[in-house]
């Protein structure tokens, strides 16, 4: 006779408890540590791959393309250690209590929004003011 294995469902934030209660705070928390981890992953991958690929090509359009692929391969690289900067700031910012809070106006942010983007420091309303703000300065 089989047995049936009772599958666990998956902690999921909601609207109907207590905003930033310890077990969002926790989800939260082990989401960004799991991003943090895949990036630096990543990043020593890349690393890897940049230090096998130093060989010089005779060719000067295969170096081109090599040096402009390692070119884009650094510049990922860096907009990655940045984001580390960000996740880690969350991190912190969980740590402190401010977590999911806008740094605008105080307010809860959405919980759609901090599962889509947990780096986020602002709510979507207060993010689509800076938006405004931000093209308005451009323009000029």
């Amino acid at each position: 006779m089989a047995t049936k294995t009772k599958k666990r469902k998956e902690y999921r934030p909601s609207e109907g408890e207590p905003f930033m209660n310890k077990k969002q705070r926790e989800y939260f928390r082990k989401k960004l540590q799991a991003w943090r981890e895949e990036i630096a992953r990543e990043s020593r991958e890349t690393l890897v791959y940049l230090q096998d690929s130093g060989t010089q090509l005779p060719d000067i359009a295969d170096r081109a393309s090599t040096e402009t692929e390692r070119s884009l391969e650094l510049r990922t690289r860096d907009r990655q250690r940045k984001l580390i900067a960000k996740i880690d700031e969350a991190l912190l910012r969980i740590d402190e209590g401010t977590y999911g809070y806008c740094e605008d106006t105080g307010e809860p942010i959405a919980l759609k929004r901090l599962d889509a983007r947990p780096i986020a420091t602002l709510s979507i309303e207060a993010q689509e003011r800076h938006e405004r703000r931000e093209r308005v300065y451009r323009d000029d």
